[in-house]
């Protein structure tokens, strides 16, 4: 059984930074297409970063330049490392998976880690 369990999230000044944290478990998380995405009160759902199987990255969005994507795989853990946090970057921020390559929708989403940056 899939499972993706975040945390690391909080609340943080502006100019903050946070590692959010994803632990899988029912695979591997050098075998799945892993990502970050995040929403907004009102707003619609964003993606932050992915990372492939082979470890490739890519990040779009108004956080590009501000995250890194890494992962361990003895411990079968996406981390999401966040820099400069703006109160815009508040939201709520979900692990999402799919197995093999990216592309295409997610097949398998975490419940959400709540990061609130204040001004």
């Amino acid at each position: 059984q899939v499972q993706l369990v975040e945390s690391g999230g909080g609340s943080v000044q502006s100019g903050g930074s946070l590692r959010l944290s994803c632990a899988a478990s029912g695979f591997t998380v050098s075998s799945y297409c892993m990502g970050w995405l995040r929403q907004a009160l009102g707003k619609e759902r964003e993606s932050v970063a992915i990372m492939a199987r082979d470890g490739g990255t890519g990040y779009g969005g108004s956080m590009k330049g501000r995250v890194t994507l890494s992962r361990d795989i003895a411990e079968n853990t996406l981390w999401l490392r966040m820099t400069s946090l703006k109160p815009e970057d508040t939201a709520i921020y979900y692990c999402v998976a799919r197995p093999g390559y990216c592309g295409g929708s997610w097949s398998y989403e975490g419940q959400g880690t709540q990061v609130t940056v204040s001004s």
